[in-house]
Protein backbone atom coordinates (compact mmCIF):
# COMPACT_ATOMS: atom_id res chain seq x y z
CA UNK A 1 0.00 0.00 0.00
CA UNK A 2 1.26 3.51 -0.82
CA UNK A 3 1.19 5.00 2.49
CA UNK A 4 3.65 2.55 4.19
CA UNK A 5 0.64 0.98 5.70
CA UNK A 6 0.91 -3.16 6.42
CA UNK A 7 -2.85 -5.11 6.31
CA UNK A 8 -3.08 -7.67 9.01
CA UNK A 9 -5.25 -10.74 7.94
CA UNK A 10 -6.59 -12.59 10.53
CA UNK A 11 -9.06 -13.18 13.69
CA UNK A 12 -8.77 -11.22 17.21
CA UNK A 13 -9.23 -14.69 18.84
CA UNK A 14 -6.67 -16.30 16.76
CA UNK A 15 -3.37 -17.54 18.67
CA UNK A 16 -1.10 -16.69 16.13
CA UNK A 17 -3.00 -13.54 14.52
CA UNK A 18 -2.04 -12.15 18.10
CA UNK A 19 1.69 -12.80 18.66
CA UNK A 20 1.89 -11.07 15.26
CA UNK A 21 -0.34 -7.77 15.91
CA UNK A 22 1.94 -8.04 19.55
CA UNK A 23 5.08 -8.11 17.33
CA UNK A 24 3.88 -4.90 14.88
CA UNK A 25 2.64 -2.74 17.43
CA UNK A 26 5.93 -2.90 19.83
CA UNK A 27 7.89 -2.74 16.38
CA UNK A 28 5.99 0.27 16.01
CA UNK A 29 5.10 -0.72 12.31
CA UNK A 30 1.51 1.33 11.03
CA UNK A 31 -0.87 -1.71 10.07
CA UNK A 32 -4.71 -2.21 10.02
CA UNK A 33 -6.20 -5.27 11.00
CA UNK A 34 -8.67 -6.91 8.54
CA UNK A 35 -11.28 -9.28 10.37
CA UNK A 36 -11.50 -12.00 8.35
CA UNK A 37 -14.78 -13.99 7.13
CA UNK A 38 -14.91 -16.84 4.65
CA UNK A 39 -14.79 -15.40 1.72
CA UNK A 40 -11.48 -12.97 2.94
CA UNK A 41 -9.89 -16.44 4.28
CA UNK A 42 -10.30 -17.85 0.95
CA UNK A 43 -9.01 -14.59 -1.00
CA UNK A 44 -6.04 -14.99 1.08
CA UNK A 45 -5.14 -18.39 0.63
CA UNK A 46 -5.08 -17.73 -3.13
CA UNK A 47 -2.57 -14.50 -2.42
CA UNK A 48 -0.16 -16.65 -0.15
CA UNK A 49 -0.92 -20.29 -1.39
CA UNK A 50 -1.52 -21.19 1.74
CA UNK A 51 -4.81 -22.12 3.69
CA UNK A 52 -3.79 -20.23 7.15
CA UNK A 53 -4.07 -17.41 9.36
CA UNK A 54 -3.01 -14.62 10.02
CA UNK A 55 -1.51 -13.45 6.69
CA UNK A 56 0.17 -10.13 6.33
CA UNK A 57 0.48 -7.85 3.40
CA UNK A 58 3.35 -5.49 3.09
CA UNK A 59 2.94 -1.65 1.90
CA UNK A 60 4.74 -3.01 -1.17
CA UNK A 61 1.93 -5.68 -1.82
CA UNK A 62 3.95 -8.74 -0.87
CA UNK A 63 1.78 -11.47 0.96
CA UNK A 64 4.07 -13.30 3.81
CA UNK A 65 2.28 -15.96 5.97
CA UNK A 66 4.08 -18.17 9.24
CA UNK A 67 4.31 -16.12 12.30
CA UNK A 68 7.70 -17.40 12.87
CA UNK A 69 9.33 -17.04 9.11
CA UNK A 70 7.41 -13.62 9.60
CA UNK A 71 8.91 -12.41 12.39
CA UNK A 72 12.34 -13.47 11.38
CA UNK A 73 12.16 -11.46 8.39
CA UNK A 74 10.75 -7.96 9.19
CA UNK A 75 13.63 -8.42 12.18
CA UNK A 76 16.32 -8.54 9.71
CA UNK A 77 15.14 -6.27 6.83
CA UNK A 78 12.61 -3.47 8.61
CA UNK A 79 14.12 -0.78 10.87
CA UNK A 80 12.87 -0.45 14.67
CA UNK A 81 14.11 -1.67 17.74
CA UNK A 82 15.52 -5.10 17.57
CA UNK A 83 13.71 -7.98 19.11
CA UNK A 84 15.88 -10.58 19.72
CA UNK A 85 19.60 -10.69 22.04
CA UNK A 86 22.44 -10.72 19.87
CA UNK A 87 24.40 -12.69 21.94
CA UNK A 88 24.62 -16.19 20.18
CA UNK A 89 23.62 -18.18 23.35
CA UNK A 90 20.85 -15.62 24.53
CA UNK A 91 19.63 -16.01 20.61
CA UNK A 92 19.46 -19.35 20.48
CA UNK A 93 17.76 -19.99 23.21
CA UNK A 94 15.07 -17.27 23.06
CA UNK A 95 14.58 -18.92 19.47
CA UNK A 96 14.31 -22.43 21.23
CA UNK A 97 11.59 -20.85 23.54
CA UNK A 98 9.58 -19.30 20.71
CA UNK A 99 9.76 -22.73 19.10
CA UNK A 100 8.46 -24.42 21.93
CA UNK A 101 5.99 -21.76 23.55
CA UNK A 102 4.23 -22.37 19.09
CA UNK A 103 4.29 -26.04 18.89
CA UNK A 104 4.56 -27.55 23.01
CA UNK A 105 1.55 -24.70 24.46
CA UNK A 106 -0.31 -24.94 21.42
CA UNK A 107 -1.90 -28.67 22.66
CA UNK A 108 -3.19 -27.25 26.34
CA UNK A 109 -4.45 -23.85 24.32
CA UNK A 110 -6.38 -25.51 22.29
CA UNK A 111 -7.78 -28.45 25.01
CA UNK A 112 -8.99 -25.57 27.47
CA UNK A 113 -10.32 -23.90 24.50
CA UNK A 114 -12.46 -26.71 23.17
CA UNK A 115 -12.73 -29.31 25.76
CA UNK A 116 -14.88 -27.05 28.41
CA UNK A 117 -18.20 -26.89 27.81
CA UNK A 118 -18.77 -23.17 28.53
CA UNK A 119 -15.70 -22.41 26.76
CA UNK A 120 -16.38 -24.03 23.93
CA UNK A 121 -19.72 -22.45 23.49
CA UNK A 122 -18.79 -19.29 23.93
CA UNK A 123 -15.61 -19.49 21.44
CA UNK A 124 -17.67 -21.54 18.84
CA UNK A 125 -20.79 -18.41 19.07
CA UNK A 126 -17.76 -16.00 18.26
CA UNK A 127 -16.24 -17.72 15.43
CA UNK A 128 -19.39 -18.11 13.93
CA UNK A 129 -20.23 -14.30 14.64
CA UNK A 130 -16.57 -13.45 13.01
CA UNK A 131 -15.29 -15.95 10.84
CA UNK A 132 -18.56 -17.31 9.40
CA UNK A 133 -20.70 -14.15 9.27
CA UNK A 134 -20.87 -13.96 5.83
CA UNK A 135 -22.62 -17.82 5.41
CA UNK A 136 -26.46 -17.02 5.43
CA UNK A 137 -27.07 -19.76 7.95
CA UNK A 138 -28.86 -19.76 11.44
CA UNK A 139 -26.22 -18.44 14.13
CA UNK A 140 -27.17 -21.40 16.20
CA UNK A 141 -26.17 -24.08 13.50
CA UNK A 142 -22.75 -22.60 12.29
CA UNK A 143 -21.66 -22.47 15.90
CA UNK A 144 -22.16 -26.30 16.34
CA UNK A 145 -20.44 -26.58 13.28
CA UNK A 146 -17.66 -24.85 14.31
CA UNK A 147 -17.96 -26.52 17.68
CA UNK A 148 -18.30 -30.25 16.33
CA UNK A 149 -15.02 -29.41 13.67
CA UNK A 150 -12.74 -27.50 16.09
CA UNK A 151 -13.34 -30.75 19.04
CA UNK A 152 -12.86 -33.25 16.27
CA UNK A 153 -9.58 -31.56 14.77
CA UNK A 154 -7.98 -30.00 18.10
CA UNK A 155 -8.78 -32.83 20.59
CA UNK A 156 -9.73 -35.92 19.32
CA UNK A 157 -7.10 -35.91 16.00
CA UNK A 158 -4.55 -34.20 18.61
CA UNK A 159 -3.82 -37.22 20.35
CA UNK A 160 -6.38 -36.09 23.48
CA UNK A 161 -7.59 -39.33 25.24
CA UNK A 162 -8.95 -40.19 28.31
CA UNK A 163 -5.54 -41.25 29.66
CA UNK A 164 -3.27 -37.84 27.97
CA UNK A 165 -5.62 -35.01 28.95
CA UNK A 166 -4.67 -34.47 32.57
CA UNK A 167 -1.48 -34.55 31.66
CA UNK A 168 -2.09 -31.39 29.11
CA UNK A 169 -4.37 -29.55 31.09
CA UNK A 170 -1.78 -30.26 33.87
CA UNK A 171 0.95 -28.70 31.02
CA UNK A 172 -0.59 -25.42 31.59
CA UNK A 173 0.02 -25.09 35.31
CA UNK A 174 3.65 -26.40 35.37
CA UNK A 175 4.70 -23.18 32.86
CA UNK A 176 2.71 -21.23 35.04
CA UNK A 177 4.42 -21.95 38.12
CA UNK A 178 8.00 -21.68 36.35
CA UNK A 179 6.68 -18.10 34.87
CA UNK A 180 5.67 -16.49 38.15
CA UNK A 181 8.41 -16.33 39.97
CA UNK A 182 10.57 -15.05 36.70
CA UNK A 183 8.28 -12.04 35.79
CA UNK A 184 7.48 -11.42 38.74
CA UNK A 185 11.29 -9.86 39.60
CA UNK A 186 11.59 -7.96 35.67
CA UNK A 187 9.16 -7.04 32.86
CA UNK A 188 10.00 -9.43 30.38
CA UNK A 189 11.17 -13.06 29.76
CA UNK A 190 15.29 -12.29 29.20
CA UNK A 191 15.33 -8.79 31.28
CA UNK A 192 13.84 -4.97 30.40
CA UNK A 193 13.06 -5.99 26.47
CA UNK A 194 10.94 -8.38 25.17
CA UNK A 195 12.12 -10.88 22.87
CA UNK A 196 11.14 -13.72 20.34
CA UNK A 197 10.19 -16.14 23.56
CA UNK A 198 7.88 -13.45 24.66
CA UNK A 199 6.18 -13.25 21.29
CA UNK A 200 6.14 -16.89 21.29
CA UNK A 201 4.44 -17.02 24.68
CA UNK A 202 1.85 -14.22 24.04
CA UNK A 203 0.13 -16.35 21.60
CA UNK A 204 -1.03 -18.52 23.98
CA UNK A 205 -1.41 -16.58 26.93
CA UNK A 206 -3.11 -13.66 25.22
CA UNK A 207 -6.00 -14.93 22.74
CA UNK A 208 -6.53 -18.22 24.68
CA UNK A 209 -5.38 -18.70 28.75
CA UNK A 210 -6.00 -14.76 29.27
CA UNK A 211 -8.96 -14.99 27.22
CA UNK A 212 -11.25 -17.73 27.63
CA UNK A 213 -12.81 -18.57 30.86
CA UNK A 214 -11.67 -22.17 32.47
CA UNK A 215 -7.78 -21.18 31.64
CA UNK A 216 -8.42 -17.13 32.54
CA UNK A 217 -9.39 -17.74 35.87
CA UNK A 218 -6.86 -20.56 36.30
CA UNK A 219 -3.97 -17.30 35.38
CA UNK A 220 -5.92 -14.56 37.45
CA UNK A 221 -5.55 -16.68 40.79
CA UNK A 222 -2.52 -18.71 40.22
CA UNK A 223 -0.01 -16.59 37.85
CA UNK A 224 -0.81 -12.37 38.34
CA UNK A 225 2.25 -11.52 37.11
CA UNK A 226 1.90 -13.52 34.33
CA UNK A 227 -1.39 -12.19 33.70
CA UNK A 228 0.27 -8.57 34.28
CA UNK A 229 3.08 -9.40 31.14
CA UNK A 230 0.07 -10.12 29.02
CA UNK A 231 -0.96 -6.79 29.46
CA UNK A 232 2.52 -4.91 29.47
CA UNK A 233 3.75 -6.80 26.47
CA UNK A 234 0.41 -6.03 24.02
CA UNK A 235 0.85 -2.57 25.29
CA UNK A 236 4.76 -2.22 24.92
CA UNK A 237 5.78 1.13 23.76
CA UNK A 238 8.43 0.65 20.88
CA UNK A 239 10.26 3.86 22.02
CA UNK A 240 10.63 2.69 25.90
CA UNK A 241 11.68 -0.09 24.14
CA UNK A 242 14.23 1.24 22.02
CA UNK A 243 16.08 2.71 25.19
CA UNK A 244 16.38 -0.32 26.93
CA UNK A 245 19.26 -2.61 26.73
CA UNK A 246 19.10 -5.78 24.49
CA UNK A 247 19.51 -8.79 26.95
CA UNK A 248 23.24 -10.44 26.60
CA UNK A 249 22.37 -13.51 28.66
CA UNK A 250 19.03 -15.99 29.29
CA UNK A 251 18.86 -15.79 33.13
CA UNK A 252 19.10 -18.81 35.18
CA UNK A 253 15.68 -18.83 36.90
CA UNK A 254 14.56 -20.09 33.28
CA UNK A 255 16.21 -22.97 33.40
CA UNK A 256 13.47 -25.52 35.33
CA UNK A 257 11.26 -24.04 32.18
CA UNK A 258 13.73 -24.49 29.71
CA UNK A 259 14.72 -28.18 31.11
CA UNK A 260 10.69 -28.41 30.69
CA UNK A 261 10.44 -27.41 27.59
CA UNK A 262 13.58 -29.77 26.39
CA UNK A 263 11.77 -32.84 28.22
CA UNK A 264 8.61 -32.73 26.64
CA UNK A 265 8.93 -30.46 23.08
CA UNK A 266 12.48 -32.20 22.33
CA UNK A 267 11.24 -35.52 22.64
CA UNK A 268 8.13 -35.07 20.38
CA UNK A 269 10.09 -33.78 17.81
CA UNK A 270 12.48 -36.01 18.05
CA UNK A 271 9.63 -39.03 17.96
CA UNK A 272 7.97 -36.88 14.67
CA UNK A 273 10.89 -36.17 13.12
CA UNK A 274 12.26 -39.90 13.78
CA UNK A 275 8.47 -41.29 12.07
CA UNK A 276 8.79 -38.79 9.19
CA UNK A 277 12.02 -40.50 8.33
CA UNK A 278 10.80 -43.63 8.47
CA UNK A 279 7.74 -43.10 6.36
CA UNK A 280 5.45 -43.79 9.34
CA UNK A 281 1.90 -41.55 9.19
CA UNK A 282 2.02 -42.07 13.10
CA UNK A 283 4.42 -41.18 15.91
CA UNK A 284 4.47 -42.56 19.45
CA UNK A 285 6.35 -41.45 22.48
CA UNK A 286 5.82 -41.59 25.86
CA UNK A 287 5.29 -38.54 27.85
CA UNK A 288 3.63 -37.77 31.70
CA UNK A 289 3.62 -41.05 32.10
CA UNK A 290 1.04 -42.27 29.25
CA UNK A 291 1.50 -42.87 25.80
CA UNK A 292 0.97 -40.89 23.06
CA UNK A 293 0.22 -41.37 18.85
CA UNK A 294 0.45 -38.35 16.94
CA UNK A 295 -0.02 -37.89 13.28
CA UNK A 296 3.35 -37.00 12.08
CA UNK A 297 3.38 -33.39 11.27
CA UNK A 298 5.98 -32.22 8.47
CA UNK A 299 6.11 -28.66 9.86
CA UNK A 300 7.24 -30.12 12.88
CA UNK A 301 10.06 -32.12 11.31
CA UNK A 302 11.29 -28.18 10.03
CA UNK A 303 11.02 -26.97 13.61
CA UNK A 304 13.71 -29.92 14.96
CA UNK A 305 15.84 -29.26 11.55
CA UNK A 306 15.65 -25.46 12.28
CA UNK A 307 16.88 -25.87 15.77
CA UNK A 308 19.69 -28.08 14.99
CA UNK A 309 21.16 -25.61 12.34
CA UNK A 310 20.98 -22.93 14.65
CA UNK A 311 22.59 -25.30 17.51
CA UNK A 312 25.26 -26.14 15.11
CA UNK A 313 26.17 -22.76 14.36
CA UNK A 314 26.89 -21.79 17.72
CA UNK A 315 30.61 -22.10 19.21
CA UNK A 316 31.68 -24.99 21.10
CA UNK A 317 31.44 -22.79 24.66
CA UNK A 318 28.50 -22.14 24.34
CA UNK A 319 26.81 -25.80 22.58
CA UNK A 320 27.82 -26.91 25.88
CA UNK A 321 26.09 -24.89 27.20
CA UNK A 322 22.83 -25.18 25.92
CA UNK A 323 23.06 -28.93 26.88
CA UNK A 324 23.85 -27.73 30.44
CA UNK A 325 20.82 -26.01 30.37
CA UNK A 326 18.63 -28.13 28.51
CA UNK A 327 19.46 -31.57 30.37
CA UNK A 328 19.49 -34.67 28.89
CA UNK A 329 17.15 -34.07 26.07
CA UNK A 330 19.05 -31.61 24.51
CA UNK A 331 21.19 -34.18 23.10
CA UNK A 332 18.35 -34.20 20.30
CA UNK A 333 19.90 -30.75 19.17
CA UNK A 334 23.46 -32.45 17.93
CA UNK A 335 22.17 -35.01 15.79
CA UNK A 336 21.73 -34.91 12.14
CA UNK A 337 19.33 -32.36 10.32
CA UNK A 338 16.70 -34.72 8.65
CA UNK A 339 15.91 -33.41 5.36
CA UNK A 340 13.62 -30.80 4.97
CA UNK A 341 10.21 -30.94 3.83
CA UNK A 342 9.11 -29.23 0.93
CA UNK A 343 7.61 -25.45 1.88
CA UNK A 344 4.24 -26.19 0.92
CA UNK A 345 3.87 -28.88 3.56
CA UNK A 346 5.65 -26.43 6.55
CA UNK A 347 2.37 -25.07 6.88
CA UNK A 348 -0.08 -26.03 9.88
CA UNK A 349 -3.60 -25.37 9.47
CA UNK A 350 -3.75 -22.76 12.27
CA UNK A 351 -7.31 -22.20 10.96
CA UNK A 352 -10.03 -20.73 14.07
CA UNK A 353 -7.54 -21.72 17.02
Amino acid sequence: MSDGTWELHGLKLSYFTGKLEAWLRARGLPFRFVEMDTAGFRACARATGVAQMPALLSPGGEWLTDTTAILRRLEAEVPGPALQPEAPLAAFLSLFLEDAFDEWLWRPALYYRWAYADDARLMSRRIAATLMRDLPLPMALKAAGVRHRQQSVYLRQDGITRATAPSVARLYLEVLDHLEPVLATRPFLFGERPVAADFGLFGSMFRHFSSDPTPAEILRERAPAVLAWTGRLWNADPGRIGAAPLPATAPRDLDPLLQLAARDHLAELDANASAAAGGLKVARFRRGGVDWRLTVSPYRVQCLADLQVAFAALGTADRAEVQGRLGTEAGILARPVQPAPLLAQRIRNRLWT
